[in-house]
């Protein structure tokens, strides 16, 4: 009899050894060459198991691709900095020309119909990671943030222990308008605005008093006092109604993307009416700010931020990753540096 020296326990059945021996057998060809031999020669098990671990084996390689892909993820980092944002300034405010949007760090994504994106971006922006955000766009020049109320404590938390010194333009948008409005003046907001689709909302309700009065209560507190909107009516209806802001927050941006085709507005467009906004617009003596210029990411920066610039837009406004902010400020230098805005038409005001 030949001895076991597989190191197998004795005290099991023939039919496990054998099994365990021919399990052992496979491991070792999957581990090397003769998948081949292996199927031409073997038992029908024997096949069906070599096929398994040839598709395992294939599938593997491709997922170590994909990895190996993953780990090669280009990061622009402060060495590759081109220089800060350029400033503009609003009222007494000095601001870059390039604003942080808190909808990523406080959690709002606009992500169309993939409903896990939400949850991913709140998990993703952790206290640290915020910090670090904020700090990468001061290091850039970014001296600006427009936020949600929602955001008050972070940004607290962020000056008194990181040393931030980011300041933020409250959007007003969480409870009562008024309300909230002296709350914002409380956590320190270098100015406030009515929420786009707020100020929507109450130019379609004719609350145009309300507006006025709103206006009215954030300058007594001696900063900036700005109107929103995603419609173009919206900024027609005050004008008309003689309210004039300090500056206006409207959406820009192309509608060349194809998500923006649907008939039925969702989550998908936020200036459906660019060339009309961009001609009204230009009639206007108030800073403007723009936003959505990227269309919430359906539009390259490139092609999005020189829109906007040579459209009259003053400022813009845009969410950023960490991972962004770099190039996207580089962006905006490269820009103002070569003065690329041929076709501007619209004067500077800010």
């Amino acid at each position: 009899m030949t001895q076991d020296t597989s190191g197998a326990d004795n005290s099991k059945s023939p039919e496990t050894k054998k099994l365990s021996g021919r399990r052992k057998f496979l491991g070792s060809v999957a581990a090397g060459a003769g998948l081949a031999g292996l199927a031409a020669s073997g038992s029908a098990e024997e096949k069906q198991l070599a096929a398994k671990l040839v598709a395992d084996k294939k599938a593997k390689a491709k997922v170590d691709t994909v990895t190996a892909a993953t780990k090669k993820f280009n990061w622009t980092t402060l060495k590759d900095r081109k220089g800060k944002s350029p400033n503009g300034i609003i009222g007494d405010v000095p601001l870059s020309r390039i604003i942080m949007g808190g909808n990523l760090i406080g959690g709002w994504a606009h992500a169309r119909d993939l409903i896990y994106v939400s949850k991913l971006v709140k998990a993703y922006h952790t206290r640290i990671k915020i910090f670090e955000t904020l700090r990468l766009g001061e290091a850039c020049g970014v001296n600006a943030i427009i936020i949600n109320p929602i955001m008050f404590k972070t940004m607290r938390d962020y000056w008194k222990n990181a040393g931030g010194k980011m300041q933020f333009i409250s959007d007003c948008g969480a409870g009562e308008l008024m309300t909230t409005i002296k709350k914002s003046i409380a956590a320190g907001a270098c100015s406030c605005y009515i929420q786009g689709g707020i100020a929507d909302n109450m130019v379609r309700k004719g609350q145009f008093d309300r507006i006025a009065q709103a206006m009215d209560l954030i300058r007594k507190a001696g900063i900036p006092a700005g109107i929103g909107g995603h419609k173009l009516a919206t900024i027609k209806g005050c004008v008309d109604k003689g309210i004039k802001p300090d500056y206006w927050m409207k959406t820009l941006h192309n509608i060349n993307y194809w998500s923006a085709k649907p008939e039925k507005q969702h989550d998908n467009i936020w200036c459906e009416q660019p060339k009309e906004t961009i001609e009204y617009m230009e009639k206007l003596p108030e800073p403007w700010i723009a936003f959505k210029t990227l269309a919430a990411g359906a539009i390259h920066p490139k092609v999005g931020f020189k829109f906007a610039f040579e459209n009259g837009a003053d400022f813009i406004c845009v969410g950023m990753y960490d991972f962004q902010v770099v190039e996207d400020v580089n962006m905006v230098v490269d820009i103002f540096k070569d003065k690329k805005l041929p076709t501007r038409r619209r004067k500077w005001h800010g």
